[in-house]
């Protein structure tokens, strides 16, 4: 998986690149397709992982099938942490 790190529009200091990247490989992490169309009529993904460090990560993306490119990455908030937690519960059952 490659990903374009070119002009992003959020701040790689408060959550870096590497982290990002480890969230989309976590085997638990999950990728949401949202019900509301983009304005642009882009298809934007969400993708809810946990880096090697268990840091709790929530990114909006798009991809082609080849490249990502993450629009938006920032901590899980409580609500999105839980959702993560029991998705995952229901699936080691």
């Amino acid at each position: 998986m490659e990903f374009d790190w070119l002009e992003v529009a959020f701040d790689l200091r408060k959550v870096p690149p590497k982290e990002i990247e480890e969230t989309f490989e976590d085997p638990f992490s999950l990728r949401l397709l949202p019900e509301i169309p983009s304005a642009d009529g882009e298809a934007r993904y969400f993708n809810l992982g946990r880096t090697t460090n268990n840091r709790a990560l929530f990114s909006v993306f798009w991809t082609d099938g080849k490249r990502y490119r993450v629009i938006l990455a920032r901590d899980m908030t409580a609500e999105e942490a839980t959702f993560y937690d029991r998705k995952n519960s229901e699936y080691v059952l």
